[in-house]
């Protein structure tokens, strides 16, 4: 069953109206079983998918026991990652996935829904009307 989302307005910029992709992933915490609703751009240039900092600690992962450090280089410049040594349970609808995920070393850039393990895993439609569609 295709799963839908709307785009969400950031407001205006000197170019015009700025409307971002963004889908609801829900996350399992590992040792709460719990899941966490977290907005994330879907990001197509994102090689794989990133969250900031603080959803680690929301998640019960912890940076230096659960993933190896690194660095990935984009539009910001070179920046410290974490990467989840193992796959993590997501949610996107009712669509289960296990996908790889890494954190950033700070909180100021965004959620990012990235290919690597995850939006490769479906048919994304970016539509004119500002509506993103994953079929599985």
């Amino acid at each position: 069953m295709d799963v839908t989302f709307g785009y969400k307005d950031e407001g205006k910029c000197f170019f015009g109206k700025i409307l971002r992709p963004i889908a609801i992933v829900s996350f399992q915490n590992e040792s709460t079983k719990k899941w966490l609703e977290i907005a994330m751009v879907v990001d197509t240039g994102a090689d794989f998918s990133i969250l900031p900092k603080y959803f680690s600690e929301d998640l019960g992962i912890s940076l230096e026991k659960d993933c190896i450090k690194d660095s990935t280089v984009g539009v910001g410049g070179e920046q410290t990652i974490y990467l989840l040594k193992n796959r993590t349970p997501v949610k996107v609808g009712s669509i289960s996935r296990d996908v790889p995920l890494a954190f950033f070393a700070g909180d100021e850039v965004p959620p990012l829904l990235g290919r690597l393990g995850f939006l490769e895993t479906f048919d994304v439609e970016f539509l004119k009307s500002h509506t993103i569609v994953f079929k599985p």
